[in-house]
């Protein structure tokens, strides 16, 4: 399909709405152009092109340069959809619903760090639980799992799993007041009833880093980032539960889609619109959703923070949110489009919220510079934190990528990378691994990965999001 494609900016390309007769709106690629390659080598073009087909889109689709293959819609999409005659679609969001990074940021350097790095490593793999279906601590009563569900990190704060102004320094608070537990299934509350607390498998991760390099000191005073300093990443989702809130939704939506007289080039898509029953249902089920994940990362945080305290004592021993953002949802938003500003809809699926300054949205610590956008790399390579930019609003409903995007799939890489020997690779880089299995850990090889560098240039250089530091892997615990 790149015989379509009219180049808009530097790195902006667009296939118009004639390439196809289904196409509603345009679609939009970003990428340099020595990226496009990478974008064609699999169906990431031809699932962006079908989500212009979607009832009720506005402006384009769109994919950020970390794009790759998806189930509907590629990861790394994003689309917005009108409230009155719009669709809400599971393959938008993914079945790993709220799959979103938080960062934690020490009081300590790296001199303070470095002798205890294999420790830290050791004692955060042994207080996070891990792993394909591994179940954590708690293990949740119907009641609370309502709770959890329907109010999020305001539940983990009533049970002391916060320490203060945690909650201001997560997206939305961590807690959609859209969610309503009892559109979750039984079985989908069943499968989330012991993970809360723990990282999955997969792309999930705890990282510890330090700041290796600033690139807007205004900026990263004002995120209380400095040269050195040591911080902690943790990577993971909505875990079984979401996986099954999106199964069973969209087997819903498969079988009554064509009672609201809805055809789409790739049954993947499926979806009813936003303002059906259905589609409130869904909308209810996956703002649960999550608040569940939101209230993972909460626990997990609390996890890490004990021996954390352990290793370095009360007062060195701090650990505070700079910042919590989800990958894989739908929110209303308010949004100008052709000149006035609405509600919309907006499907982010690997994709990262990127409000710029002045937006109500960002905490008031953050208000001036814009929201901290956390962007991981691959395991083994750089991390950024970016600012959000005015641009994000323009360009792209307030959203930037959400990592550095797979170019092989699992597969490929299990079979081309020994899982035992990249350890040995990345511990003679300076970083200690623990893994679950060596499986798993050739799975997520930086090889596997476009590099980071080129998408977070893509995205600085159109203007969604800025840089202000990039991050140096130390330590990287994984299931």
């Amino acid at each position: 399909m790149l015989e379509n494609l009219k180049q808009i900016s530097p790195v902006i390309w667009e296939i118009g709405i004639g390439a196809k007769d289904f196409m509603n709106v345009p679609a939009r690629i970003f990428a340099s152009e020595d990226m496009l390659g990478l974008v064609d080598r699999d169906r990431t073009i031809h699932q962006l092109i079908n989500v212009t087909s979607l009832p009720g889109i506005i402006s384009y689709a769109m994919v950020m340069p970390d794009a790759h293959e998806g189930y509907g819609f590629p990861i790394g999409a994003v689309a917005a959809t009108d409230l009155s005659n719009g669709v809400i679609s599971p393959g938008g969001i993914g079945y790993d619903i709220n799959c979103g990074i938080r960062l934690l940021k020490s009081n300590l350097s790296y001199d303070d760090i470095k002798s205890r790095i294999d420790l830290v490593a050791k004692e955060i793999n042994r207080y996070v639980p891990s792993g394909v279906g591994k179940a954590g601590r708690l293990q949740l009563s119907n009641a609370d799992m309502e709770k959890v569900l329907n109010y999020g990190c305001k539940w983990a704060e009533s049970m002391l799993y916060t320490e203060d102004n945690d909650l201001k320094f997560i997206e939305s608070g961590g807690c959609l007041e859209s969610a309503d537990s009892s559109k979750v299934s039984r079985n989908a509350i069943d499968r989330g009833r012991d993970q809360l607390g723990t990282m999955g498998a997969g792309n999930h991760f705890v990282e510890v880093n330090r700041v290796q390099q600033i690139f807007d000191e205004e900026i990263a005073r004002a995120y209380g980032l400095y040269e050195n300093q040591i911080v902690i990443q943790i990577h993971t989702g909505s875990r079984g539960l979401g996986h099954q809130v999106a199964t069973d939704y969209i087997k819903q939506m498969l079988a009554i889609a064509p009672q609201y007289g809805i055809t789409l080039p790739d049954r993947e898509l499926s979806c009813v619109p936003v303002s059906s029953p259905e589609g409130q249902s869904y909308f209810a089920a996956m703002s649960a959703s999550a608040n569940f994940a939101w209230t993972n990362r909460q626990l997990i945080t609390w996890e890490i923070r004990q021996p954390w305290k352990n290793i370095f004592g009360e007062s060195s021993g701090k650990l505070e949110i700079l910042y919590d953002v989800a990958h894989n949802i739908a929110k209303i938003e308010e949004h100008t489009v052709n000149g006035e500003k609405k509600k919309v809809l907006v499907h982010r699926k690997g994709a990262t919220r990127a409000f710029p300054a002045g937006h109500p949205e960002v905490p008031p610590e953050y208000r001036n510079v814009g929201q901290p956008v956390l962007i991981p790399g691959s395991m083994g390579t750089a991390s950024y934190v970016l600012a959000g930019m005015k641009g994000s609003m323009e360009l792209s409903f307030g959203s930037s990528c959400h990592g550095s995007g797979r170019v092989m799939s699992r597969t490929a890489a299990r079979k081309k990378i020994d899982g035992e020997e990249l350890r040995d690779e990345l511990n003679r880089m300076g970083i200690n691994v623990q893994a679950g299995s060596f499986k798993g850990l050739s799975e997520e090889a930086p090889q596997a990965y476009k590099d980071v560098e080129s998408v977070v240039n893509v995205v600085e250089e159109a203007g969604i999001a800025k840089k202000v530091v990039r991050l140096k892997p130390l330590a990287v615990i994984k299931g």
